[in-house]
């Protein structure tokens, strides 16, 4: 199959399709040699894995070109590859005290010792999006390596260009190599990695992520889901208005507003609101298309072309409902690549998609309230649960107004910052995923088990016959 440019809109990259034979069998190689990699200790995996990173550190550049040249932005692309390296090095540091055992310990019974012990899956799998296509391949295999498993990796077919620099990575560090592999391809080899693994990382839309849960229940074995989002930020009238919309512009955005924690949805007090409309429109009004070249701008393509429908269904729908559209608008065709305009709208009903449905794009839609608890409701009044934002110089309030959002992560006078607090523990309400989180501490511990060694020290047991 052929890979998408997103920037000039031609299929210029071949795509090895493996075969839900091939990928069978690239499982099994895995599991031969988890064994080892567990046995081997926890020091030597740590040793292992800070070898990749220093040999990613090498290829950089032609990395992010990879990641670059799938995805049509540069500067993100920067990020993911030192983000993969960040997160290489925190597990290594962390993994130690988090994977510790304790010692063994008396029961409540006095004769009876109990020790604790963990196993890990054998095989991990990992179904990872087109939107950031190498951090998302990469942020749930990285525990679950240092943890003891073998990795089976299918980045998106949309995004999977990086596979061919990292196969040169790993293949300079083959005791990595050994339980860690990436296989390509559409729904098949999707399928065929959960058919094949003993427990699966995925993350992308609701609609897979239903089929995937359903099929991972049958298959009988954990399904960690993480999937859509349509984050709403609430702006108090004690908010500082300039703060508020410098990090909702850029909460909604960046990476032109591909990722499950955009804001998609804001909601200000009606005393303030045009005084914050007119910063946010006049901020978003000035980000520029990175076009014509990747480094111009700060807004990239649309990188999925099946998502290009669901942007310009929105927008129809949202004209044909009266909505007003404060800036933007409009999907563009530049040198063949299709980008959305930064938007802003207001005059938002309930019945329009773009007020429910997730955008997955630069697009900002306004309501107003008249006080804190109507904008709780209306910010909970959305099928999906995973993070959100709360301005207002009292942070006390602020709190206040929080800890009533059914969400996993609150950023409070910031948006987005579940994407860089990364021992911050949160997990998904609603639609927006399912499992334990895959950030903190508890992230590691969805790879193993727990086991207990439970000794008679000595004594005759009282209900012994």
């Amino acid at each position: 199959m052929q890979i998408r440019n997103p920037r000039t809109g031609k299929f210029d990259f071949d795509l090895v399709e493996f075969s839900a034979e091939q990928v069978q069998q690239v499982a099994a190689d895995l599991r031969q040699h988890q064994a080892d990699w567990w046995q081997s200790g926890l020091e030597y995996r740590i040793t292992q894995l800070q070898l990749f990173a220093a040999e990613i550190v090498k290829v950089k550049h032609e990395l992010v070109k990879a990641v670059a040249e799938d995805t049509g932005r540069w500067s993100e692309s920067e990020i993911e590859v030192d983000s993969l390296v960040q997160t290489i090095n925190r597990w290594c540091n962390d993994s130690p005290k988090l994977l510790e055992v304790a010692p063994a310990r008396s029961a409540s019974i006095p004769f009876l010792e109990i020790q604790q012990q963990y196993y890990p899956f054998q095989l991990v799998g990992v179904v990872s999006p087109w939107n950031f296509p190498l951090l998302l391949s990469f942020v749930d295999a990285i525990p679950a390596l240092l943890a003891g498993c073998a990795i089976l990796i299918k980045p998106s077919e949309v995004t999977s260009r990086f596979v061919k620099v990292l196969a040169n990575v790993l293949a300079k560090v083959p005791h990595l190599q050994n339980v860690l592999a990436v296989v390509t391809g559409a729904g098949e080899a999707g399928q065929a990695v959960t058919n094949n693994v003993d427990i699966l990382c995925f993350t992308g839309s609701v609609a897979t992520g239903r089929r995937v849960g359903e099929l991972c229940a049958k298959l009988f074995i954990p399904a960690f889901l993480e999937l859509g989002g349509k984050d709403a930020a609430i702006v108090c009238a004690d908010a500082d208005l300039d703060i508020a919309s410098s990090a909702i512009c850029w909460g909604s955005m960046v990476n032109a507003g591909q990722s499950c924690m955009s804001i998609e949805r804001v909601y200000v007090d009606s005393r303030v609101a045009k005084e914050f409309k007119q910063l946010l429109v006049e901020k978003v009004s000035k980000l520029r298309h990175n076009y014509p070249t990747i480094t111009t701008g700060e807004v990239g393509p649309v990188i999925s072309d099946k998502q290009i429908a669901v942007i310009e269904q929105q927008f129809a729908d949202a004209k044909q409902k009266n909505a007003r559209f404060l800036c933007g608008g409009e999907v563009v065709n530049l040198g063949g690549g299709t980008y959305c305009q930064p938007t802003v709208i207001d005059n938002i009903t309930a019945e329009m998609l773009i007020a429910t449905e997730e955008t997955f794009a630069p697009v900002l839609v306004i309501e107003e309230f008249t006080s804190e608890q109507e904008a709780v409701t209306l910010a909970n009044n959305s099928k999906y649960g995973l993070s959100g934002a709360v301005f207002s110089q009292d942070i006390a309030k602020a709190h206040a107004i929080a800890n009533q959002l059914i969400v996993g992560g609150v950023s409070i006078n910031d948006a987005a910052l579940t994407g860089f607090v990364h021992e911050a523990e949160k997990q998904s309400f609603g639609l927006s995923g399912l499992g334990g989180s895959r950030m903190g501490a508890e992230s590691i511990r969805r790879f193993i088990r727990k086991k207990a060694l439970l000794t008679n020290t000595g004594v005759r047991s009282p209900w012994w016959f």
